[in-house]
């Protein structure tokens, strides 16, 4: 599935108001921040999960933070290492707003794009480096959780509703406003 497929009417259609497409968008955001994360620990330990290490500083688990987004408050899994050093770029500890990470999920999601210009744009957004061995094991975790999302167990039935109407040019008040019948 393209990602201009995801956001085709076909797709849309399943939300019934604008709170379900924000609440979905909402999880889609939840999921990729988390997979980011994992991914960005990945490069700061230098293995990835299921992996062994040889160095003493391991993985640890997760932690439960709150974050404020765009589309409103959400609980996140942040993975943590036994020394507690590793320190997340995209959402640092002790801050719980997350400023412009809807661009970079967009980006990574609709865009397609090259490694060098999602480099490009965690600079622009976020002021700080990230190596490129680093932002290809982020955007591998998420292209991951994507297909399993693509790959997932649809419903039987899904109820879609059409309207259609005409459009009438009508004066009212003195101005001419257009009416939908």
């Amino acid at each position: 599935m393209k990602p201009e497929d995801l956001l085709s009417d076909d797709f849309l259609k399943q939300f019934k108001t604008g709170q379900q497409l924000n609440d979905f968008l909402g999880q889609i955001q939840k999921r990729a921040i988390e997979k980011m994360l994992e991914g960005q620990l990945d490069g700061y330990l230098g293995y990835g999960m299921n992996e062994q290490s040889k160095s003493i500083n391991t993985r640890n688990g997760y932690g439960k933070k709150k974050i404020k987004t765009h589309y409103g408050e959400s609980e996140i899994q942040v993975p943590r290492d036994r020394d507690a050093s590793f320190n997340p770029m995209i959402v640092p500890k002790r801050e719980s707003m997350v400023e412009g990470i809807e661009e970079v999920i967009v980006s990574l999601y609709a865009k397609g794009m090259s490694i060098s210009d999602i480099e490009e744009q965690i600079m622009d957004v976020y002021k700080f480096e990230v190596s490129t061995a680093t932002i290809s094991r982020i955007t591998s975790r998420v292209a991951e959780d994507i297909v399993a999302w693509q790959n997932r167990p649809l419903e039987p039935v899904y109820l879609i509703v059409r309207m259609d109407g005409i459009v009438f040019k009508i004066r009212e008040n003195s101005k001419v406003i257009n009416k939908t019948v």
